[in-house]
Parts: C-alpha cells; structure tokens; sequence
C-alpha cells in the first residue's frame, strides 16, 4: 500500500486543550509561530484532502487522533469528538484509502499534564481507557492500530536534549516516563486484542542512523554504538523482550514482550558522530555526512542507503514492515523529489529479495505545524497557505502520483521528475 502520514494537531487547527498549545502560548516555538487553525482538518478540510490523496492513486492513509478532544477532562467523554474521527475512518474508506489510526502522537490532555502527563505512574491506565473508548468506536472501519508514535522521541527530546515539552535535562525522568510509555503500550495492545481480535497493532519507532565519522577509529565506533542503542534500540528491545534498561536503570515489563503485530518504522537522516572533547554532548560531535545533500533548512540529509540501513535494522525483529513515516522538508520542492526517488529505490531493492514491507506513508499529504520548528519547515505533497487555507500542488505530488498508480518507478519518470539523480540511480 501507497499513503501519507498526518497527525492529529500538526493538521487540525483549533486544538486548545493540550500541553503543546501551552507550549504554543509560551513563545516556546521558534519565531513564535502558532499552529492556530492548521490546515483546518476539524473544520472538514480533511475530506477534500482525502480526495487529493485519492485522485493520486494513494490507498492508505495514516491519520492519528486528539485525545484532548476525546477525553477533555478527566471524568468527561465527548462522543461527538469521537464520532468526527468515526467519519474520517468511514470518509477514508469511501474514498479507497485504508485507515491506519495512531492513538497518541505527541500530545495529552492540559489535565493530564497537571497530573505529570507520561512521569505519572497513573497515565498507562488512563491511556487504556482511553483506547478503548476509541477503539470501541472505531472498530468496525479500523483494523490496523498504532499505539503511539515515537516513544524513543518523546524520551530523548522531551527528557534528555530538552527541545519538546517540557524540556528537561534529567535521565532518572526520562527513564521513568520510558517505562510508562511501555507500560502504557502494552495495556493499549491487550485492550485492542481483546475489543477487536482481529486487528494488528503496533507503534512507530523514529529510527535515525548513527555512523561514525572515522570507521577506522575506536572512539568514533564506540560512540556511533552507544548513541545507537540509546537512540535506536532501547525502546524497541524493551518491546520485545519486555525488559527495559537505560545506564544504571531497569525495569521489567513482562505483559509488553512481543506486543507488535508489524513493525512501525518512522526514517528520515542519518548522522556521523566523531569523538570530541565535550561532555555535554556525550563526547561526540554528531553531522550530516560532509559531501551529502542537505534539505533547505539543513534539518536532514539526503541519505538513502541510511533507509536501508534502517529497514534491515527493522527486520531484525521478524515482522512485517510498515513505513509509517518517511520524507523531506523543502517549500522549494526540488530536493523533495530527489529524496524520494531515492528513498523509494531502495525500498523496491529489499523488496525485491523479499524484504517484508507492507506500507509506505510519505510525510506528509499537505504542509502542517512542524512542532518546536513551526510553519518554516514544510513537508508537504500540497502546499497550504496558512492565512487563505488554499492548497497548491507541488511537482512532486505528481511523482508520488506516477509510484502510486505504478507501484513503482521507471527511467522515464527519473528523467521527468529528477534527471540529476538519474546516474546514481542507473550507473552504467
């Protein structure tokens, strides 16, 4: 399946109930950007989004839904709320796209927040309950489920290098909201399991390369190793094996072992780290590979066998792939197109020796509010204009199109879309 990813408040406008719209009011985000109406989503501008994704050939479509609007205070459900994602499922449906529904995707309630939001030990049993208000709603246009969207990033961003909410620097913290996001997950996919039988659940990792800048040199090996694990492996294994462990921290999660039915793979860059003299930064200066190409606002480099990279890692745990995120930041739309030829190509070489990916969901259908980065970064197939609400068409939403409705590539469309990429991609 061919689709694109969203989320719930980086699209929907309106959201004022959550710890990000805090943040938001804060002056948090860079330039002071808001996401104020978003692209307009809980207004209804989904469902002509929807067409576009469909009048593109896509057939899936990976949409997350707002828990502050389901759950607004801690003893209040808003069916009505709920009834608006029952007829996003029903509208995606309709239009040949296959849902796939995130539950949680960086945001909670205000109420939750005041109670510690992920630090309090209560928030697995609430998440539960909330899943399955949702899922009961749900289940009849729903089948395939993911609990939440990059745990590994709400640790390590929130907790340890402090750029999302609520930015602290505390390992102890961080670890003990890990183990709360397992704990939650697991709770989720049982109560899924048990409300829908049928179903497949999983989570979407953020897996992001690690190499190290000089192979030949010790430090710069240890280094990319331990930054990988840390980054990459902790909470995946923890998944997996139902044991967590970070530093001098552990715990064990018995009813999380094995709790994926796919494995959710978000990539986007890879990273070389070379020893250095600086503490704070664990010892090691971490850049964009020297002669890659870097997006505009160099947020992410070019780097393709780094997907490969992260697909095979992914097929360590022996189960079926699915991508939910992958794509590139550039209003210009020139560096988009050949990141995702690239990207693509790589995927079709492990599928071609029976790699098993399942999905591909490019980020992101249309521009939307890019978190602590704002407005200025925009990933999006259509462009918004975020004053009039009107969509543009970039070239490379046609390309997507021609994957789309080929289910691959060919010569002529690398020779249409990005002849400049065409010799590394077909060498001589």
């Amino acid at each position: 399946m061919w689709g694109t990813a969203t989320s719930s408040h980086q699209v929907e406008g309106g959201n004022t109930n959550n710890q990000w719209h805090a943040w938001e009011q804060a002056s948090k985000v860079e330039r002071g950007e808001v996401s104020g109406l978003a692209a307009d989503w809980w207004g209804g501008r989904w469902r002509e989004d929807f067409d576009r994704a469909a009048e593109a050939g896509q057939n899936a479509h990976r949409f997350s839904i707002e828990w502050s609007r389901i759950q607004p205070t801690a003893d209040r459900w808003d069916d009505e709320a709920l009834d608006h994602y029952v007829q996003m499922a029903k509208g995606a449906l309709a239009r040949g796209l296959q849902p796939v529904v995130t539950l949680h995707h960086f945001t909670h309630p205000l109420w939750l927040d005041e109670l510690g939001g992920w630090e309090y030990e209560g928030t697995p049993a609430l998440f539960e309950a909330y899943t399955r208000r949702v899922v009961s709603a749900l289940k009849e246009h729903v089948s395939l489920w993911c609990t939440i969207n990059e745990p590994n990033i709400l640790v390590v961003v929130g907790y340890v290098v402090a750029y999302f909410p609520p930015q602290v620097t505390d390992i102890g913290r961080a670890f003990s909201v890990a183990h709360n996001l397992l704990r939650a997950h697991a709770a989720s996919y049982h109560a899924i399991h048990e409300i829908q039988p049928g179903a497949r659940v999983g989570l979407a990792h953020h897996y992001r390369g690690i190499k190290p800048a000089r192979p030949g040199h010790p430090l710069d090996r240890l280094l990319a190793r331990i930054q990988s694990r840390f980054f990459n492996d902790f909470f995946v294994d923890g998944v997996a094996t139902g044991k967590l462990r970070l530093l001098q921290h552990s715990a064990r999660v018995p009813q999380a072992r094995g709790t994926q039915d796919y494995f959710g793979l978000n990539y986007y860059t890879e990273d070389e780290v070379r020893f250095a003299w600086r503490p704070a930064e664990a010892f090691g200066a971490r850049a964009f590979r020297q002669d890659a190409e870097v997006s505009p606002h160099n947020f992410m480099a070019n780097e393709p066998l780094g997907f490969r990279r992260a697909l095979l890692w992914a097929n360590r745990y022996g189960l079926p792939i699915i991508v939910t995120e992958n794509g590139a930041e550039d209003e210009r739309d020139d560096f988009r197109r050949r990141y995702l030829l690239l990207q693509v190509q790589q995927l079709w070489r492990l599928v071609n020796v029976n790699t098993p990916i399942e999905v591909y969901f490019h980020w992101s259908l249309v521009d939307n509010f890019e978190w602590d980065r704002g407005w200025q970064q925009r990933f999006g197939l259509w462009e918004l204009d975020i004053e009039t609400q009107a969509r543009r068409k970039r070239t490379s939403a046609n390309l997507y199109a021609a994957i789309c409705q080929s289910n691959g590539f060919s010569t002529e469309l690398v020779q249409q879309y990005a002849p400049d990429v065409f010799d590394e991609m077909f060498p001589v």
